[in-house]
């Protein structure tokens, strides 16, 4: 019975892909019309309940969502051929406009939109260009007792205050690896600056990944708390990893497991990205590094993550300890920015000048 069902959606499916061929055929005019006015998954070409059903149970229930997947995901997810997922993606993608070319005097428009997150440094803000972007992945690293989780903290508390004030008046997501999230802390730098310490940490989500999958199972999670918190008064505008690759670092070792531990941290950045982008949320990562025995000159420390977070970070900060107890970030990449240093301090009301 449950066979003869299955067959039963599959056909109806298959003649609903070959209804778009006909109409396609017909009059391409009218198909590109009726895509302007797709509002939902059963309105994409092809898209029946049975698909629509399988998508949304996968995590694809907006227009946009489907517009930047990839064909083999929801060849794997709706159990549709390459060619029919094509077919919808593009169809969600002038819908959603997206993968169209734009001027780049509308594109300059488009970024004034973009949001940011004052760390609480005047000097440190002005190095990375007014603040933590939204829509982006930034990321920083450095020794440990460098500033890197203490800038965390500071900024899951800086961006609930109004724009007026460097934040967005948004919510926190926290993925904790490491054990390091301390709602003491947080309560310590919402006090420091004026704030209701017991309603900031109302509105900060920790989970604590205990291995990779987990991590990459959070970054799902996560999504679904983004959507709920959209139409809100607390929208999510910061999600924090910290750190990215303690879990990837201590399960691969050895060069034998390094292809594989490349692409499943590459897999993890892109759906950071994605959430990045299509919730227009900040996404900070911390990272730990590593000593180059074989470097004689400069600093012998690098980053872990290889190539694959070096090109995926939109923006990387490398933090030091400098003298009397302040620290040292230097900008190390940027599309945009200029390579340069800015020195804060860690004290009661997080990271300041």
């Amino acid at each position: 019975m449950a066979r003869k069902k299955k067959a039963e959606e599959e056909v109806r499916e298959l003649d609903e892909f070959e209804e778009l061929e006909i109409i396609e055929g017909e009059n391409s005019n009218s198909t590109k019309s009726n895509w302007k006015e797709i509002k939902n998954l059963e309105d994409l070409p092809g898209v029946g309940p049975a698909t629509a059903e399988k998508l949304r149970e996968a995590g694809y229930d907006t227009i946009e969502a489907i517009a930047v997947a990839s064909p083999l995901e929801l060849k794997e997810v709706a159990g549709i051929s390459e060619g029919a997922a094509l077919k919808i993606i593009q169809a969600a993608r002038e819908a959603a406009n997206i993968g169209t070319f734009m001027r780049a005097d509308e594109y300059m428009e488009r970024r004034r939109t973009v949001g940011r997150i004052s760390t609480g440094s005047k000097s440190l803000d002005k190095l990375i260009g007014g603040g933590v972007e939204t829509q982006a992945v930034t990321e920083v690293f450095g020794e440990f007792g460098s500033g890197k989780t203490q800038l965390a903290h500071t900024l899951a508390v800086m961006v609930q205050l109004p724009p007026e004030e460097g934040g967005l008046g948004g919510s926190v997501i926290w993925i904790d690896t490491e054990n390091t999230f301390r709602p003491e802390r947080i309560r310590q730098i919402a006090e420091a600056r004026g704030l209701d310490p017991d309603e900031v940490l109302k509105n900060i989500y920790v989970a604590r990944a205990f291995n990779s999958n987990h991590q990459m199972l959070l970054v799902e999670k996560a999504e679904e708390i983004i959507k709920e918190k959209a139409e809100t008064e607390r929208p999510v505008k910061l999600l924090v990893v910290d750190s990215l690759m303690a879990h990837f670092r201590s399960e691969y070792v050895g060069r034998g497991t390094l292809a594989e531990r490349q692409q499943k941290l590459a897999k993890h950045l892109s759906d950071l990205h994605r959430l990045a982008d299509l919730y227009d949320i900040a996404v900070f990562v911390t990272n730990q590094v590593q000593a180059k025995p074989d470097a004689f000159f400069g600093d012998p420390t690098r980053p872990v993550g290889g190539h694959i977070l070096a090109h995926s970070a939109t923006l990387r900060i490398y933090l030091r300890k400098g003298k009397a107890g302040k620290r040292v970030a230097r900008l190390i990449d940027s599309p945009h920015l200029p390579e340069g240093e800015a020195i804060f301090r860690i004290t009661e009301k997080g990271v300041e000048d």
